[in-house]
């Protein structure tokens, strides 16, 4: 069977020349006998991969040796806790903003472990937008302010960012790497894998050294960044065949042309697609567009049942994952990094013919 268009939300569409390339070496990595999923984390075999994805990535996304870099496992929701729990002092407040499903998950986890504002809300609106990055404040003495940078439920995204007194945290889980970001900008940056990065299983966590250092002696040594940084992301048993793939992803990034050529091939892909959308009344986009994701574009029919037939019919023609989140419905269209021009094309042929058939 060919391989379809895959529109899913994630785990999303890989590069296919890294899904081949870890196929090959699959059984026997590299003539050691082994697999890559056999080999130990402490050996020379995987020690190679950790070294050079921690140098692609400082490449790829200019990092300053002022950040740590770990691949901890438990997902970007993980992260929801662990954030409070190493960079908000006992009595300190922190700061979030509300934009929709995933902000809210990470401001419930935080409300758990202390003092939580939220600073802007955008969370209830229709069309879906993202708050002026320009009027967002943070609380004085706030230990941090807390962004989703991309909404993959609403298809909204943020185009600039806050800029505070209080650190930045971004969890970037859906747009990490999609284009140039200043990383000097954010205290602390972290994503699951498994829609720009490779496969699940590994969260890639960038955060500025001195802030590891705020986090309290009654958190669990498991849970501390402090921790994980003084042992190069090896305390304890990484998601190594994740990493691997992490790894073969940024040599991609990089055989592409880096992020400056990843990010404008992506906003060439959601133009073209978002124009398609916008040119007739039978498709209604769900944000707004001063906020609308480049990732995750979303849209409406006229009615639920259109929609059922456009998912159906658009899986018989090999698009698929394209059905809204159980939340919201609609359509959803996932153009992550590795996705191809040619399926967003595919889609929108598929769209026109939709239309004169159900219009």
């Amino acid at each position: 069977m060919s391989r379809i268009y895959n529109f899913s939300a994630g785990p999303a569409i890989l590069p296919e020349e890294t899904i081949k390339e870890a196929q090959e070496k699959l059984y026997d990595y590299q003539g050691c006998g082994m697999s890559i999923l056999e080999v130990s984390h402490r050996g020379k075999e995987y020690a190679a991969v950790h070294e050079e994805l921690k140098a692609n990535l400082k490449k790829v996304a200019n990092i300053s040796d002022e950040y740590a870099l770990l691949f901890l496992g438990g997902g970007a929701t993980t992260q929801f806790a662990t954030v409070p729990m190493n960079l908000r002092g006992e009595g300190q407040s922190a700061d979030y903003v509300h934009t929709g499903a995933w902000a809210g998950k990470a401001i419930k986890e935080a409300k758990v472990l202390g003092a939580t504002n939220v600073v802007a809300d955008t969370s209830k609106e229709t069309p879906a937008r993202m708050p002026d990055a320009s009027a967002i404040q943070s609380t004085a003495g706030a230990a941090y302010l807390h962004i989703t940078s991309n909404e993959t439920i609403g298809g909204t995204q943020w185009r600039s960012y806050p800029r505070v007194e209080a650190p930045l945290v971004a969890d970037m889980s859906s747009d990490i790497f999609c284009r140039p970001v200043d990383i000097n900008s954010f205290g602390l940056i972290y994503a699951g894998a498994q829609k720009n990065l490779g496969p699940a299983g590994v969260t890639l966590v960038i955060i500025r050294k001195d802030l590891a250092e705020r986090v309290s002696d009654k958190i669990p040594n498991i849970f501390r960044y402090k921790s994980h940084i003084a042992q190069d992301s090896l305390l304890n048993t990484p998601p190594c065949f994740s990493c691997y793939m992490l790894m073969l992803t940024t040599r991609w990034i990089m055989k592409e042309g880096g992020l400056a050529a990843i990010g404008k091939r992506n906003e060439e892909k959601a133009a073209k697609l978002y124009a398609a959308i916008d040119s007739t009344d039978f498709y209604r986009g769900t944000a707004s567009p001063e906020s609308r994701s480049i990732m995750n574009v979303t849209f409406r029919l006229p009615s639920e049942e259109l929609e059922a037939k456009f998912i159906k019919d658009a899986a018989g023609q090999n698009m698929k994952g394209l059905k809204g989140h159980r939340d919201v419905g609609g359509i959803r269209a996932s153009i992550y990094n590795a996705f191809p021009a040619a399926g967003v094309d595919a889609l929108i042929a598929f769209m026109k013919e939709f239309e004169k058939a159900n219009g």
